[in-house]
């Protein structure tokens, strides 16, 4: 039976790219499965924007015992990131006053997000990973983990995810943002001061953002024009239902800061602006994964990246209607490519 166990560590000062030093910063986590004597069975997985730690359900069929991320092989390790609201240090974690941090919070970057997880890697004893894979933002986060140092990372599987973000999807970013920050009941970040919570603002956002998870023709065949009720759609329905799942677990401000870190992803940044250049120091053992209706990041952008990484790369293509969900609901083509990638 596979073990599984919640944990958080506690780093000391911690710095990010925006010039921030933390004095402290919790970093929590699950795992799943036993780590063997000479600790060469782990793998990370890094979640998307408004995931979590728990893995085993957000990605059920893919990871867990006898799947493709077999847990009762490998040991797991999902750690919730910098600036959530999952356990790690984000907007309302205590500052030093007492109060949440609010809008006293610093912008963090993915590269901050992969810099902390390398230190619970030091913590963990973990020199060298089997395989670092993530989805969205989290696979932007796996390639910034395993660009840090590819000495500690033998394979890295990238799904739906780009080298860098373009226009579109910082002016969908922007949007969302903006929903928030419209709410009379943002307050610049400060809501829980004054007891608020800007529901409806994170609600629209994430309604907003459903729109570039999930295709038009998914949407169209699904829902086509149909009325629940007079000046009700279907559609309608789906995306009220939508933005009340969010708004139930999900901190406003948190939503905002890991928004912007994802709509400022560049791996050119700091590195090179030549691409190749940029990339030179990834891990060579590659698995890039795109969606064919993915209209968030298009295919063609994926390709991008997977033409200028080094070493052996493995680009496919997911043939499916749903869009870029398609990494978290294409169960059995998610599965089969990442154990075959695992095995190779």
């Amino acid at each position: 039976m596979t073990t599984q166990s919640t944990s958080v560590e506690r780093i000391l000062g911690f710095g990010t790219d925006s010039g921030h030093t933390f004095g402290t910063v919790e970093i929590a986590y699950e795992t799943f499965g036993t780590l063997n004597s000479d600790r060469s069975n782990a793998i990370l997985i890094e979640h998307a924007l408004t995931g979590d730690t728990r893995v085993t359900e957000w990605w059920a069929g893919i990871v867990g015992p006898g799947e493709a991320v077999d847990t009762d092989e490998y040991y797991v390790v999902c750690a919730n990131s910098l600036g959530g609201c999952s356990g790690t240090t984000g907007p309302q974690s205590t500052f030093d006053d007492g109060l949440a941090y609010g809008s006293r919070f610093p912008a963090v970057s993915i590269r901050d997000m992969a810099r902390l997880e390398h230190n619970l890697a030091q913590i963990l004893g973990i020199d060298s990973w089997a395989a670092v894979i993530g989805g969205s933002m989290g696979g932007a986060r796996a390639l910034e983990f395993a660009l840090l140092d590819r000495r500690k990372v033998r394979k890295c599987a990238i799904l739906a995810a780009p080298a860098f973000c373009e226009a579109d999807q910082i002016a969908w970013a922007m949007m969302q943002e903006r929903a928030i920050e419209l709410d009379a009941d943002y307050y610049s970040g400060d809501y829980s001061a004054v007891g608020r919570f800007p529901a409806q603002g994170l609600g629209l956002a994430r309604q907003i953002a459903h729109l570039t998870y999930r295709n038009d023709v998914e949407l169209n065949q699904r829902f086509s024009c149909r009325l629940r009720s007079e000046n009700y759609y279907e559609v309608t329905s789906y995306l009220d239902h939508q933005a009340k799942k969010l708004t139930a677990r999900f901190d406003p401000h948190s939503y905002i800061v890991l928004t912007r870190a994802l709509r400022d992803h560049d791996v050119r940044r700091g590195r090179s602006s030549d691409l190749r250049t940029a990339l030179a120091d990834a891990c060579t053992d590659n698995l890039v994964v795109s969606v064919s209706s993915d209209r968030l990041f298009p295919p063609e952008q994926v390709a991008v990246l997977a033409e200028a990484l080094p070493g052996k790369v493995t680009h496919e293509v997911l043939e499916s209607p749903v869009g870029h969900d398609g990494f978290l609901t294409e169960t059995e083509k998610v599965s089969a490519v990442l154990r075959d990638f695992l095995a190779s």
